[in-house]
Order: structure tokens, then C-alpha cells, then sequence
């Protein structure tokens, strides 16, 4: 078998989160030899730009596994547009790390509910930013962007009394122990996809194909293949203040969504269930029932 290169981004994170996926492969491949390759994207040079277009942190990556650079593309879920791109697919989606949000505070600080009064907290996802001045609109949100590491200096130098980031971002670099709360999904529900990886390849690689599926874990790929259906459904980009979480219990799937305005004075809320077995058509079914809702005026603004 050929040696396999697997490529990603070359921050802390993704190269844990990479790491992580090469060691779940060599298990099942022990003879195979993968390498790891890291690529910059624009989202890592343009650090203080808003990720508001497609493929901001995956367009590089793609383009290296079109030109048989690399032949697995190592991308967090969320990040990664909901149409395949030409030739490409996603062949794989590993089990799933906590979909949700944590809060990370100051000493003194930390659960949402400690924070005083006009505390400053950290993010700059209009889905956060929503949820949050829906919650508590005493907030002062300020723009934090860069990777875990930077966010959590800015919050060591005091520029916050807490950061809003995603768990499964902490947990994969070991830093389980910074997470001061996770946040309840009846409060800000997780961007579709959160906490999940999706392993890319070229269409005609059958090969690489199978060696990616073998780590595939069927429960997780039902999940978000709901949750990113229904953020399809709406029509709606990583920029649009859009939730999303889909569990399974005893073999029945249910999909909770949330569209709000930026400014958290408008919510539109749902929830659907059914057979995991159709968990796009679910996706699908309930982002048309919200837009009925009203929640069309809410992705557009």
C-alpha cells in the first residue's frame, strides 16, 4: 500500500485533532504509512478578517488533495461548506467530540450565571453573540478571534472576564481543565457540526476512500448529516447566527433548532424526530418548518 498523507491546517489544534485521527487509522491500517502535512489557509493568514465566505479555512486544503498534494483533507465539520466541492467528498466522520460551548472566565467567574453586570465576554460568532444577548443582553460582547491559544492569552491578559469558545477545541488539546462551564444546549445550542471531523478525499480514490470510512462512526455521521441538512435548508452560511443539535436515544433521532436575530431580540425555535435512517430528510423537514416560521428574515438579516 502506498504511503497516505494526510493534510490540515497547521495550528495546535488541528494538528492534535489530526494526530488524534493518523493514530484512530493506524489502528485499523497498521501496515499502511501516513504522514502528515500542513497547509496554510487563508483563515490563518487573514487572522483578523471574518470567516463570512465559504471555504475560508478549507479552500487551500482542498485545492492540495485536488492536486494529489495530500489524500485525506483533516477538517473540523463546522468549517466546512455543506456542498461538495467538485471531485471531492466527505468520506468519513469520526466519532464526535462534546458538541457544546464552554465558558472560560476569569477567577470568580465561572458559570455564566457569576458573571456581573456588564461583564465583558469574548467571541466573535454571530451564533454566540446571539444566544448570549438573548440569555443575558446586560453583556458587553467584544470580538475575539485567533486560535485557542491566542483567546486564552487575551483572557490571561485581562482583556475579558470570560471567552465563549467550543469544548471539543479544549478537550482535544487536553485542556479539558480550562473549561469553567459547559454551557446547557437550552441555552446556546452548538453550530451545526460542532465537535465533529470530516475526513475529505478525492471522488475516484477508492482506496483511501475505505481506509478513511474504516474509523467512520455511524451515530456520529447521523447526526450532523441532520444538523448541517438543516442549516442547508435554510440557506444559511457559518456567519448566520444558526444552531443546531441532533442526539440519538433508543434508536430515535432528534434534531433541536434555533435561528435567532444578531441582536438576540428575535428567536425562532424547533425540534423534529424520526428514524436515524433519515436524518437528512429530517434536517431538511425541519428547516422548512422554520422558515415558515419566520426564521427566513432572521438568516437574511
Amino acid at each position: 500500500m502506498r504511503q497516505i498523507i494526510v493534510g490540515t491546517r497547521g495550528s495546535t489544534l488541528a494538528l492534535a485533532q489530526t494526530r488524534w485521527v493518523v493514530a484512530r487509522l493506524k489502528e485499523e491500517w497498521p501496515e499502511t504509512e501516513f504522514r502528515i502535512q500542513t497547509i496554510q489557509t487563508r483563515g490563518d493568514l487573514e487572522t483578523g478578517a471574518l470567516k463570512g465566505d465559504k471555504g475560508f479555512f478549507t479552500s487551500e486544503i482542498e485545492r492540495a488533495l485536488k492536486d494529489k498534494r495530500i489524500d485525506i483533507a483533516v477538517h473540523s465539520l463546522k468549517d466546512l461548506p455543506t456542498e461538495d466541492s467538485e471531485g471531492l467528498e466527505v468520506a468519513s466522520i469520526p466519532r464526535r467530540v462534546d458538541a457544546r460551548d464552554a465558558l472560560v472566565g476569569r477567577p470568580g467567574m465561572k458559570s455564566l450565571a457569576d458573571l456581573p453586570q456588564g461583564a465583558v465576554v469574548g467571541t466573535s460568532s454571530t451564533r454566540r453573540k446571539a444566544f448570549l444577548k438573548s440569555h443575558r443582553p446586560d453583556l458587553v460582547l467584544k470580538d475575539l478571534r485567533g486560535n485557542v491559544d491566542t483567546r486564552l492569552a487575551a483572557l490571561g491578559r485581562g482583556e475579558y472576564d470570560a471567552i465563549v469558545v467550543a469544548a471539543a477545541g479544549l478537550i482535544r488539546m487536553d485542556l479539558r481543565n480550562r473549561i469553567d462551564e459547559f454551557l446547557d444546549v437550552g441555552i446556546m445550542l452548538p453550530a451545526p457540526g460542532q465537535g465533529a471531523l470530516a475526513l475529505q478525499t478525492r471522488s475516484d480514490d477508492d482506496l483511501v476512500i475505505e481506509v478513511a470510512y474504516s474509523i467512520n462512526d455511524p451515530e456520529t455521521d447521523d447526526r450532523v448529516t441532520a444538523e448541517r441538512a438543516f442549516l442547508n435548508g435554510l440557506g444559511a452560511g457559518c456567519m448566520a447566527p444558526v444552531g443546531a443539535l441532533a442526539t440519538i436515544t433508543d434508536g430515535v433521532l432528534k434534531l433541536d433548532g434555533w435561528v435567532g436575530a444578531v441582536d438576540g431580540s428575535t428567536i425562532v425555535t424547533g425540534s423534529i424526530e424520526g428514524d436515524p435512517d433519515e436524518c437528512e430528510d429530517l434536517g431538511a423537514e425541519l428547516a422548512e418548518d422554520m422558515l415558515k416560521q419566520g426564521a427566513q428574515e432572521l438568516v437574511a438579516g
